[in-house]
């Protein structure tokens, strides 16, 4: 009686294992399309997308940010608490100027592909 149990445990962790392992790869692949805040700066500070990508940036730093267009190209987001987060899908190509409306010091560009070309890159 025990060993069919097992024998059913086994299975489902080796079967959950290379379900995770299928989840990871995937993840992997997808071109990266976030932009990290932390200490007083975007990274990466520019990034390459195809049309049609959301872009997500994400605050790490301890104190709010906010993110504006240079040209009123996207609505700029409410101010960003650690860990808060604001995405944007960017459909026209070209390139997007960004800041933060907190600090302005603190810039970033967007440029966007259209749909044939190179994949995301980061800088």
């Amino acid at each position: 009686m025990l060993r069919p149990i097992v024998a059913i445990f086994l299975l489902g962790a080796v079967v959950g294992s290379v379900f995770a392992a299928g989840v990871e790869f995937a993840r992997a692949a997808e071109p990266a399309t976030t932009i990290s805040i932390d200490n007083f700066s975007f990274t990466p500070a520019t990034l390459t997308v195809k049309a049609g990508t959301t872009v997500t940036w994400t605050n790490r730093d301890d104190i709010p940010h906010g993110i504006a267009s240079s040209n009123n190209a996207f609505k700029r987001s409410a101010a960003l608490d650690t860990d808060n987060s604001f995405s944007f899908t960017f459909t026209t190509a070209g390139t997007y100027q960004y800041f933060c409306y907190i600090h302005p010091h603190m810039v970033g560009s967007i440029v966007v592909e259209g749909t044939t070309g190179s994949n995301t890159t980061r800088q």
